[in-house]
């Protein structure tokens, strides 16, 4: 069975989507076969991956409601390895619909089942909010990467959403793992960067990535080329920072294993 692991984080544009789809990338580059779940209705990794969401596919909001089974709604990309289940704008009324489902909670995790069973990775892109939605990503999940913003702002809520993770872990999914925090738009001539980039590490001490992700403007424009940045520009700072990223990933992931 594969490893799932969901990016999370209640707040938005902390870079979610940029981190799940350059570690699918990097991933897959790396020899791994690697299945992008985007729950998020807003749907930019779909975008990311230069995927017309308005064409007539299946998506996990059909997945997610049991309509669907994951390899119905499967798209493969231009990426060896590196497949994807879009989102839909339906994903916004999915609280909503589950809510009288019994064991809603588990939807997602009933709906992946066998389906994923020749995956070695799949990665959830989460909303930014603790939704039904994203408590199914978490029930379903192995461990959870959280991208953190290097802005004051962006601390705020992150012990609330390691509270959920936790409370979700003893309720729902005594697996679930934080796998670490991700440092994201660092910028080094910023002393605010630094400033919350000490006060996180002295928190969450080893559970901190040692790599952080540059505030860079090809990260940023790769989105509208439908492109992750690996892709866009392979030589650019974001690029070889999630690269060095992945790699971390991958080596607490056989530590997780062999725990």
């Amino acid at each position: 069975m594969p490893r799932i692991i969901a990016i999370a984080n209640r707040k938005g544009g902390v870079g979610k989507t940029t981190t799940t789809v350059n570690v699918a990338t990097a991933m897959a580059a790396a020899g791994k076969k690697v299945l992008v779940i985007d729950l998020d209705p807003q749907g930019n990794a779909t975008t990311s991956m230069g995927i017309n969401k308005t064409g007539r596919m299946a998506s996990s909001y059909e997945v997610l409601l049991g309509e669907k089974r994951i390899n119905e709604a499967v798209v493969w990309t231009e990426i060896p390895n590196f497949s994807l289940v879009p989102s839909s704008a339906d994903l916004a009324g999915a609280e909503v619909e589950l809510v009288d489902v019994e064991h809603r909670e588990f939807a997602l995790r009933n709906a992946l089942g066998k389906d994923v069973i020749n995956y070695d990775y799949v990665l959830i892109d989460c909303p930014p909010s603790l939704s039904l939605v994203t408590i199914n990503a978490l029930v379903a999940a192995d461990a959870v990467i959280v991208p953190l913003q290097c802005e004051f702002l962006a601390l705020e809520g992150i012990t609330d959403l390691i509270r959920n993770i936790n409370q979700i872990k003893r309720a729902f999914n005594p697996k679930l793992e934080l796998q670490g925090v991700v440092l994201t738009m660092y910028d080094k001539r910023n002393n605010l960067s630094q400033m919350v980039e000490d006060d996180v590490r002295n928190f969450f001490g080893k559970k901190v990535y040692q790599t952080v992700i540059p505030r860079n403007v090809r990260v940023s424009e790769a989105p509208s080329h439908g492109k992750p940045v690996l892709i866009y520009d392979f030589r650019c700072p974001g690029s070889q920072a999630y690269i060095s990223l992945t790699g971390e990933v991958l080596k607490r992931e056989k530590e997780l294993l062999a725990c």
